[in-house]
């Protein structure tokens, strides 16, 4: 039996409407709001922990640890968003024999608040996984992708707002380009989008017409390619100009603490990725002292908890 691993990585922030800058003073007033903000990514239908069979991950990961620490946390804390980054399939003989039910049945009962989509979750082709989402009391969440000639119309949103007491909250998604990477016979004629215009268009309407506290972006471009020119977290965030944080996925990166990024205004963006197989549940705390004036401030935690 491994006992639980927990990584906190601890910073002031003061941000605001324009995005996030570091915070040099000490606060004028109590935080009104707090906001526990709970994602994973690349689970990849593994909904039992791994197999005690000596590998380094063995005993961890699973629904049942998961949905015992998310119900833990809910009972502390008030504000709790949970959101995943996407390829919740593909993995296990779950989805080989199911088709991905037991996955969105699983995440419903976990209380997922949003989802975006990833390359695996095509793999039985964009019309399972529409019928997949008959089992899903959460919303698919992508910004990118066009579905107007395939099953998937009316079937996501390109952003969710969710509300968490005085919190707005503005939520979009990224998907990678399929083509190359998915057979087209699985996508059919899905039309990818830039993700830098799209975001930049997203996080502007959530900002300025939406009047949003808070963004996040659930990408699943992943984390960073260097100097490959392909697009990931590190270089969207470098780019954007009113993103705040960025859920990743795709890479199977799993960071002990977040990177952070200055974005084209010098503001700073919160990268995270929690690695893969729902081994990690990732964890960032965000006290709010004046939503009011869409300015929040204090100690955000990023914290990566895992529990056997």
């Amino acid at each position: 039996m491994q006992s639980r691993r927990t990584f906190i990585q601890q910073t002031t922030w003061l941000l605001g409407a324009a995005g996030m800058a570091p915070s040099t003073g000490v606060l004028a007033a109590p935080a009104q709001e707090k906001l526990v903000l709970l994602h994973t990514n690349d689970v990849h239908s593994r909904l039992d922990p791994f197999p005690m069979d000596g590998s380094r991950n063995q005993g961890l990961g699973g629904v049942a640890q998961r949905m015992q620490l998310i119900k833990q946390i809910r009972n502390e804390n008030k504000h709790v968003l949970l959101l995943d980054a996407g390829d919740i399939f593909q993995g296990t003989p779950y989805f080989n024999f199911f088709k991905g039910e037991p996955e969105m049945k699983a995440m419903s009962a976990m209380g997922y608040d949003a989802a975006t989509m990833g390359n695996h979750d095509f793999d039985g082709g964009i019309d399972n996984f529409a019928k997949q989402l008959e089992h899903a009391n959460f919303p698919v969440i992508i910004s990118n992708y066009k579905f107007t000639a395939t099953s998937m119309q009316g079937n996501y949103k390109p952003y969710q707002i969710f509300k968490k007491g005085r919190i707005r909250i503005g939520v979009f998604g990224l998907g990678i380009e399929l083509e190359g990477l998915v057979p087209k016979s699985l996508y059919q004629q899905t039309i990818y989008h830039s993700p830098q215009d799209v975001a930049d268009e997203m996080a502007l309407h959530l900002r300025k017409y939406e009047k949003c506290d808070l963004i996040i972006c659930l990408s699943h471009l992943g984390f960073d390619y260097g100097k490959n020119p392909k697009i990931s977290d590190v270089s969207l965030a470098a780019a954007s100009a009113d993103i705040d944080i960025i859920i990743g996925g795709h890479t199977h990166t799993f960071l002990n603490e977040p990177r952070v990024v200055a974005n084209k205004a010098g503001r700073q963006v919160i990268i995270n990725q929690v690695g893969w197989g729902g081994i990690y549940l990732g964890r960032i705390d965000i006290e709010f002292a004046d939503v009011h004036k869409q300015k929040f401030a204090g100690t955000v935690n990023m914290v990566v908890e895992q529990k056997s």
